[in-house]
């Protein structure tokens, strides 16, 4: 009995920690997708659909493949409450959020880095070895942004960005390693979140990115121009 309270003890502050990044990490990415869906002039409904799909869809998948059903994003009030509202917030006042400096990216990389972090720190309160619980966290960043991009009909941003899934990756990494080191959690949090929201702000002022596949002809000859 003293062993399961005290197991209970150390997991309440992780459950915080996690919804609150969770609730932080829905309401950036569905500001990221509403956004792209007023820069689209989308009817009101078609903005709040891209911000619910943007907020919630890499939580969803997590929540399936770790097993914490049913998601959180349909079971809790909040999360909904929150993307709508934000997309709401933004199909309002979109010219004032413009201001704030190519929005999408700014808060689609803070997005990244939270939900990074706190889908790794949810799959590990699960159970998952940490490299693992590293690759969840790396599913909810990149989970949104693919759903948003899928439902605009374009190739989705994590496939033709500078450091996209690999800075997420990274910041994932952080929080797995802290973790099998038995470092304290908030700080580990801090550190991956910035270091994932870091390199993707460096990667998109310096254009940072992966190689890129060459197209070649079907003689294995790079193509000539276009005709």
């Amino acid at each position: 009995m003293a062993v399961a309270a005290a197991g209970k003890a150390q997991s309440a502050p992780m459950n915080t920690l996690v919804l609150i990044l969770d609730l932080i990490g829905t309401f950036v990415f569905a500001l990221s997708g509403a956004t792209m869906g007023v820069r689209r002039r989308l009817d009101l409904f078609g903005v709040l659909v891209l911000s619910f799909a943007a907020a919630s869809a890499g939580g969803m998948a997590r929540d399936v493949l770790i097993g914490a059903t049913p998601v959180a994003a349909l079971s809790d009030w909040r999360y909904p409450c929150i993307s709508l509202a934000a997309g709401l917030v933004t199909f309002l006042w979109s010219p004032w959020i413009e201001r704030l400096g190519n929005p999408v990216r700014m808060f689609d990389a803070l997005g990244l880095a939270v939900f990074a972090v706190a889908g790794t720190q949810k799959a590990l309160a699960f159970g998952l070895a940490p490299p693992m619980a590293a690759a969840m966290g790396m599913l909810t960043g990149i989970g949104g942004g693919i759903a948003r991009d899928v439902l605009l009909a374009q190739v989705p941003l994590v496939l033709r960005a500078e450091l996209y899934a690999v800075a997420a990756l990274a910041g994932a990494a952080v929080v797995a390693l802290g973790s099998w080191l038995q470092l304290p959690t908030l700080p580990c949090a801090l550190a991956g979140a910035g270091l994932c929201f870091g390199l993707r702000m460096m990667a998109l002022r310096h254009g940072w990115h992966l190689p890129v596949a060459l197209q070649s002809g079907g003689d294995g000859e790079p193509p000539g121009p276009m005709r």
